[in-house]
């Protein structure tokens, strides 16, 4: 599939104004990274449809229609935008805990552990009775079945995933449950008088707009990112207690300004129920039911605050019996049959689906289900605002990197696409911009869609988690 046909099914999914297809340009296709998926047309797509949907909320406002463009080689730039992060023309600390990486089990599979976070390595440790190690954790698996261990490390509410086959894959329920999801859900549930999609002045597509993001990583701050750069007032919350990687805070806080609330505590809560009543989008990336529990579920802020946006992201969708299990990217990537097919592409096999099919597992060249998930949500969360403006009412906003890994998967193959020569950061010189910040002068992808008339840019730097006050400006 071509980023074009991407783009206008995308667009036809989330029920937008047909004639504004009319105003975009996409330039490129794949392959442009070494990979068998259309990994150009994902991230050409999801960014082109955010672009878009951004001038669209211009035109409700302004009534000025303007012109769109994406080019491939930019988007897969903004996709793989941690790779790229300098920070005062140093490269930044190691993004992977060194435990963090594919093992072989006891049975010839492979299953991969996620230990960036301090809770999430001592308690793989702790299952697998050894030392924090590299050496010592990889044999430690090996006294495991695949399967078994895959098992153990979820019902310790642990990060890991068996890496699967995508006919594997398609047979578990939690890939039934989801098989008739749509890639993005935009639900009406509230009703609430037309809006404007901003407040105040007309200078950029979400000039006004309030945003809080409670989320963490990557797909979920890229949301928040991507509508700061087209002139909302982001607001991440963290919680103080909760882990952080420096280098994602840096790339993705850009246009941000940053707070902590601690919402085991009540004043906290209270603190987040004031600011949620002001705001127009409710950007959350925590598992499923998480923070419902607190009463920042959906139907709770809407019936607080009409006409608000709420926006949820998860791992491996919001129904069956995984939806709290937690995920990242790569092991999203895993689990689902993405890496099982890199990987058997790249070493030539084309042996039974049960056959040991390589030696050296394979991810995708980006964490393509994180940024593509986050251009989705941010998408999302303005055509709800554009719906808002035009209908009314409140609306709730789903998506998950399972299903943009489905996705990807339906878009087809490129036969010897991961042969295709692979970008260094020397390549990329054009695509990039720097600005100061408290952390040094950075040096990062710039937002790659461009528009006409409202030129995407970041207002403020990056800055340490807790840096401003709890309140809107």
């Amino acid at each position: 599939m071509t980023p074009r046909l991407a783009l206008e099914h995308l667009w036809s999914l989330a029920e937008c104004e047909p004639a504004a297809l009319d105003s975009i340009h996409l330039k490129g296709n794949d392959p442009a990274l070494p990979s068998v998926y259309r990994v150009g047309a994902l991230a050409a797509s999801t960014i082109a449809a955010a672009g878009l949907a951004a001038a669209e909320c211009f035109r409700l406002r302004t009534g000025c229609r303007q012109r769109v463009e994406v080019d491939v080689r930019r988007a897969l730039v903004a996709f793989r935008s941690e790779r790229y992060l300098r920070v005062n023309d140093d490269l930044p600390p190691e993004l992977r805990h060194p435990v963090t990486g594919f093992y072989a089990t006891r049975d010839g599979r492979w299953i991969q552990l996620h230990t960036n976070f301090p809770h999430h390595l001592h308690g793989v440790l702790a299952v697998l009775g050894c030392k924090n190690r590299r050496e010592a954790v990889a044999e430690a698996i090996r006294g495991w079945d695949g399967a078994a261990l895959d098992t153990a490390l979820a019902d310790a509410g642990l990060c890991a995933a068996l890496i699967r086959s995508p006919r594997e894959w398609a047979a578990l329920p939690q890939a039934r449950a989801i098989a008739d999801l749509p890639l993005i859900e935009i639900e009406r549930i509230g009703d609430a008088p037309p809006q404007p999609p901003g407040r105040g002045g007309t200078d950029r597509p979400l000039a006004g707009v309030r945003v809080l993001d409670l989320s963490r990583i990557i797909a979920g701050p890229v949301a928040g990112r991507a509508l700061a750069h087209h002139g909302a007032d982001v607001l991440l919350v963290n919680g103080p207690h909760l882990p952080n990687i420096e280098p994602l805070v840096i790339d993705n806080g850009r246009g941000k300004r940053s707070t902590t609330l601690d919402l085991r505590e009540a004043a906290a809560c209270d603190t987040l129920h004031a600011l949620a009543t002001d705001a127009d989008v409710f950007l959350q990336a925590y598992r499923p039911g998480a923070l419902a529990e607190r009463g920042f579920g959906p139907q709770a802020l809407a019936a607080r605050r009409p006409g608000m946006v709420y926006v949820s992201i998860c791992a491996y969708g919001h129904t069956g019996p995984w939806a709290r299990r937690r995920g990242f990217d790569s092991l999203v990537q895993s689990a689902s049959g993405i890496v099982w097919t890199e990987s058997r592409a790249a070493a030539g096999s084309r042996g039974a689906a049960g056959d040991p099919p390589f030696d050296a597992p394979r991810h995708l060249p980006c964490q393509a289900l994180d940024h593509g998930t986050g251009y989705l949500a941010a998408f999302g969360a303005m055509a709800a605002l554009a719906r808002r403006a035009k209908e009314g009412g409140s609306w709730h906003v789903r998506v998950s990197l399972a299903q943009t890994g489905r996705w990807l998967q339906s878009l087809g193959q490129i036969e010897e696409g991961w042969r295709t020569p692979d970008v260094t950061f020397n390549d990329v010189g054009d695509c990039l911009e720097t600005m100061d910040s408290p952390f040094g002068r950075v040096r990062a992808a710039a937002p790659a869609e461009r528009l006409s008339e409202t030129p995407p840019f970041y207002a403020r730097p990056p800055v340490p988690i807790g840096t401003d006050e709890a309140r809107w400006h």
